[in-house]
């Protein structure tokens, strides 16, 4: 690599600015994830927490979300673009990302839902593919077929 291709940190930082999100908590975990942290990424989440991927049932506890991350998400990279943030009941917050997930053999637009509880630890995340059903469909097929 040369000192050109050298990505210092503060450039991989600007890289996970998401316009209208400041939330630490929700970079981070773009942050880590994008970077195979998965054991960082899971410990964003509160004690029970919960991750609900596409096509799979809820995922429950950091834990239980480290174990899948780590045999899941090894090729997806994610590119969030903008969010929206609001103000729940209790002090919670809903945060709502869109951007692209991208694995080795497609690129999807995904919404990311994060609530957020009053210590600011993902208490609830759901990543949902925007894409037709047929595009749905087929990314299931070959998600499939890779783990066969």
């Amino acid at each position: 690599m040369t000192s050109a291709e050298f990505i210092s940190p503060t450039q991989l930082k600007e890289e996970f600015q998401i316009e209208g999100i400041r939330e630490p908590s929700v970079l981070r975990y773009f942050e880590t994830l994008n970077a195979g942290e998965f054991e960082a990424t899971a410990a964003l989440f509160a004690v029970d927490g919960v991750m609900r991927p596409p096509f799979e049932s809820d995922i429950v506890g950091k834990d239980a979300i480290a174990a899948y991350l780590k045999q899941e998400g090894q090729n997806i990279k994610a590119y969030p673009n903008t969010g929206i943030v609001e103000t729940l009941e209790n002090a919670t917050i809903q945060v709502q990302v869109t951007g692209k997930a991208q694995t080795s053999w497609c690129s999807v637009n995904v919404l990311w839902l994060f609530i957020l509880n009053q210590q600011r630890q993902i208490f609830y995340t759901r990543i949902k593919l925007l894409a037709s059903p047929q595009e749905l469909y087929q990314f299931k097929i070959k998600n499939e077929e890779s783990l066969i």
